[in-house]
């Protein structure tokens, strides 16, 4: 049995789940969630508890197990606390600003660059500290999705760290050419 496929995920108060063969919808206090799971999967709602079983131990449905089970806990998370992902400009003249759904990037090139974030994104910018680009939202994958179309509009490079990264990420530094053929 798998290990994460076998817990139930606990349905808060507050949160409404409707289970319609196998397309699930899950309200909440911030949105609302929609997924469409494998046939294979059987779930159901048991006193506030979504319960996930497969019909046998084959390899595909083993892993389809925990894939539905954690996909289902983060659409309840997603629709109470919401999800967020941190990004830092790192680099003279770095700067970012957002109005709307919009946010503009002035990363060094000749243009500013201009990204438009799917729907249920927003970016928020952080008013002490400039270089601090928030995203949020309710759906966990479209989230991590925007982050990764930002950062890769100016990387970090290994020299000077210069560009956009994860605000835990840790950029490996490199040496230079002068130190390295100083030694």
């Amino acid at each position: 049995m798998s290990r994460i496929g076998k817990q139930p995920v606990e349905v808060p108060t507050g949160v409404t789940v409707e289970i319609n063969g196998t397309l699930v919808t899950i309200k909440g206090s911030k949105g609302e969630l929609n997924k469409d799971f494998h046939p294979n999967m059987k779930i159901e709602l048991k006193e506030n508890q979504i319960i996930v079983t497969r019909p046998d131990d084959q390899k595909e449905n083993k892993a389809l197990h925990g894939l539905t089970r954690s996909l289902l806990a983060n659409m309840v998370e997603g629709v109470t606390k919401g999800f967020e992902k941190q990004l830092e400009l790192v680099g003279v003249g770095y700067r970012a600003q957002a109005s709307g759904n919009k946010i503009t990037l002035n990363l060094g090139f000749s243009h500013p660059i201009e990204y438009t974030a799917p729907q249920g994104i927003e970016f928020i910018i952080d008013k002490e500290k400039k270089n601090i680009i928030q995203v949020k939202g309710i759906d966990k994958q479209v989230v991590g999705e925007a982050a990764a179309k930002v950062r890769s509009y100016k990387k970090p490079e290994p020299y000077k760290g210069k560009g956009i990264k994860y605000i835990d990420e840790y950029i490996a530094r490199k040496a230079g050419k002068t130190a390295a053929s100083a030694s």
